[in-house]
């Protein structure tokens, strides 16, 4: 690939980076052409027409005389159903905990956020039949991957109980609207389906938590492998096929695990001509999730769950039935909440080895974790039970089957109110404490060295913890907080909350439901 800079003169008449495709890799097992140039095609709409055809051997116009209506928010809200609706304008809300409070009984863990939002993009792959989707948490972010389908043209519709139906037969865009996808880091996954299925896209950059640099070269480079031209120019990504038909099957090794490059170009690839091979990728369960989906729409992928992928593309993928797997995050925040509480629950639907590295860590610090049934998993931190208080302990962040980082706030703040000295090292996003400043304003004894944190954990025969007003900065680390003010003496109050709404389904209820005293309260003049 060759990256051309432009001078400064250039840039003030034309501020774009092309990337060019290099040269696949030749291979007498996989089949691959080389790509070719071809006019730049104009990305304001895809006919109708392709919708059920269009496949990447197959010869399409890219353009059209006239540009299509997009569906507006404004549009989207009138016809959207609650579960699914366009995010408005709201106050910003504040969670109020008192603490002290020992929690007891079950919750239900909602199914994956980040498998729903990546197998809701994954829908835009089926040209023939709609999606049926169970197991969808609401959530702002569901909700906002909602619409960015209805603004390329698909149809989303909610038949109740987490079960939604995604239509993308009859898609009349691909540009989806730039400000849903600004929201959320998953609205860009749709580049994928749309270049494979159509031979170009134009997305804008991602948003999402500010947790440190996510960037999006492997995406560019992975697509490039595939045949793609790939222009960034003025926010957005605007991708075609070389040679003006499709993407084309090709080797890419990714240079980091990331979850959401693997399960774009996973998209991509399940319809680009021949047989790709992508290697180093992503080993997380909800990238599994997502190629069990993908198969079940008719695509040949090989190896989900390992860091090889062969995937031998189809012209076209149908509709299917799909359950989302439970949320391991979201099973691990309340496996913590019964931790830093000292208390006893029991939760489920959950797939046991997912947890894995987080049984481990709570298993060392002293808490007695039991399987009650299948898919059922109890954990127990009272004193009583387990022979004493729990200790520190080490952890760091690495992909999977490594520690989550998406955890690492959580049992961060844990670790404040055990036992010793414990380590906390970040190793996935360079940005990611957000959290320790607020976790010391409550009082947590932590000193911050770069991406590694060192918690003192709880003097003797005192509480950790002193509540008082703190606030999110985002999705995990308000869980965090939250857990934090259970265990903290007093009343802390965490604002934020619409950060942790984007992650967690019914999140207050769930924990009053165990006996955590904790209420919403409206923050006046403050708008989400």
């Amino acid at each position: 690939m060759s990256i051309r800079s432009e001078t400064r003169k250039e840039r003030n008449t034309r501020k774009t980076l092309i990337l060019i495709p290099p040269n696949p890799m030749a291979s007498s097992s996989i089949p691959i052409r080389e790509p070719h140039s071809t006019p730049k095609p104009n990305l304001h709409s895809v006919p109708a027409s392709m919708a059920l055809a269009a496949a990447p051997s197959t010869h399409f116009p890219l353009s059209l005389s006239r540009k299509p209506p997009l569906l507006t928010p404004s549009a989207a809200a009138s016809v959207a159903p609650a579960h699914l609706e366009i995010p408005a304008l709201a106050f910003d809300h504040k969670l109020v905990v008192s603490g002290g409070r020992q929690l007891s009984g079950h919750v239900h863990i909602s199914g994956s956020k980040n498998a729903a939002l990546a197998v809701l993009a994954g829908s835009l792959c089926c040209a023939a039949g709609p999606a049926v989707i169970r197991g969808v948490p609401d959530l702002s972010d569901t909700r906002t991957m909602a619409a960015v389908l209805r603004s390329v043209g698909a149809r989303v519709e909610e038949a109740g109980g987490g079960e939604v139906v995604v239509d993308a037969t009859r898609v009349s865009s691909v540009e989806p609207s730039p400000d849903d996808v600004g929201r959320i880091r998953a609205g860009f996954f749709v580049l994928g389906p749309l270049v494979a299925r159509f031979g170009e896209a134009e997305v804008a950059l991602p948003g999402g938590c500010k947790i440190g640099a996510r960037p999006i070269d492997l995406y560019v480079r992975g697509l490039s492998a595939l045949g793609a031209v790939v222009e960034l120019r003025h926010g957005k990504v605007r991708v075609r096929a070389a040679n003006g038909k499709g993407l084309i099957g090709g080797q890419f090794h990714l240079d980091y695990p990331s979850v959401g490059a693997t399960e774009t170009l996973m998209m991509a690839a399940s319809m680009a001509e021949g047989v790709s091979v992508l290697s180093n990728v992503a080993r997380e369960p909800e990238v599994a999730d997502l190629a069990q989906f993908l198969v079940a729409c008719g695509a040949c992928i090989e190896g989900a769950g390992t860091g090889t992928l062969v995937i031998t593309g189809r012209k076209q993928l149908h509709g299917a039935e799909f359950t989302i797997a439970p949320d391991r995050i979201e099973a691990g925040t309340f496996m913590v909440a019964a931790a830093i509480t000292r208390s006893c629950i029991s939760l489920s639907p959950v797939i046991p080895y997912h947890l894995s590295c987080m049984i481990d860590k709570l298993s060392t610090a002293g808490c007695r974790i039991t399987l009650r049934g299948p898919g059922i998993l109890e954990i127990s931190a009272v004193p009583a039970a387990t022979g004493g208080d729990l200790q520190g302990f080490y952890l760091k962040t690495s992909p999977y089957p490594g520690f989550p980082t998406d955890l690492q706030p959580q049992f961060m703040a844990l670790l404040a109110t055990c036992n010793g000295s414990s380590i906390v090292e970040e190793s996935v996003f360079e940005n990611r404490m957000h959290h320790v400043e607020e976790l010391q304003k409550l009082g947590a004894r932590i000193k911050l060295h770069g991406s590694t944190a060192l918690v003192e954990g709880r003097k003797p025969r005192s509480l950790a913890l002193s509540g008082c007003p703190i606030a999110a900065a985002d999705l995990r680390g308000g869980a965090a907080l939250v857990l934090a003010g259970m265990a903290a003496e007093g009343v802390t109050e965490v604002g934020g909350v619409a950060h942790i709404d984007r992650g967690y389904e019914n999140f207050e209820p769930k924990l009053l439901s165990l006996g955590a005293e904790i209420r919403r309260e409206v923050t006046p003049n403050s708008y989400l």
